[in-house]
């Protein structure tokens, strides 16, 4: 499928936020997803994961959380991301959301986010209203009073692992023992999940 995509900026929340977004060039979609990049920043394998989910027929959104600071450095890439103001970087996400539930035709909204973006990916469900979320290989906070906020499934990756931190009304399975018995002191139990489709 043809993709349409560009650098851009979106304003939403009195927010101003610079990404990439991919259209799929032929259909219109229902669905939007925001990927969230590694500590490296939104560089061109991020851009190019967001084409593939617009070739799917998404609207994906790739958000820039260091305002078009870029590096491959590993001590640089530890250093910009220590440096991430948390909060800032939430309301980044939110006015992404935003945006995103204005646009004509879409229904639902997900993220998906790898490494530091994983862990937003993880966060952001509990301080936005979403669909889905998928987080790959984010840092999980020692404090997980956030699973009570969730809004939405999110289906957790860690390597060879999957972790799915579901609602209190969904099923909720854990890949590691010490994680599924703190869960479990918490109370998770419940049904079905669903996806965003």
């Amino acid at each position: 499928m043809a993709v349409t995509s560009a650098r851009t900026s979106i304003d939403a929340n009195g927010v101003k936020v610079q990404g990439y977004l991919a259209k799929p060039g032929t259909v219109t979609p229902s669905a939007a997803i925001i990927v969230i990049h590694e500590w490296y920043g939104l560089n061109s394998h991020i851009e190019d994961v967001a084409e593939r989910y617009a070739r799917e027929g998404y609207l994906a959104f790739s958000i820039d959380l260091y305002d078009g600071v870029l590096t491959t450095d590993d001590s640089q890439a530890a250093s910009l991301m220590s440096s991430l103001d948390q909060a800032r970087a939430i309301d980044y996400l939110e006015a992404a959301v935003t945006y995103l539930k204005g646009v004509p035709g879409i229904r639902k909204v997900g993220v998906t986010g790898f490494c530091m973006g994983g862990s937003f990916a993880l966060l952001l469900p509990s301080e936005a209203q979403l669909d889905a979320a998928v987080p790959f290989y984010g840092d999980v906070p020692e404090d997980t009073s956030f699973v009570e906020r969730l809004s939405c499934p999110s289906f957790y990756r860690w390597r060879e692992r999957r972790l799915d931190y579901l609602r209190q009304d969904q099923t909720t399975r854990i890949g590691s023992q010490a994680i599924q018995e703190r869960w479990r002191s918490e109370g998770l139990q419940g049904c079905s999940s669903r996806v965003l489709q």
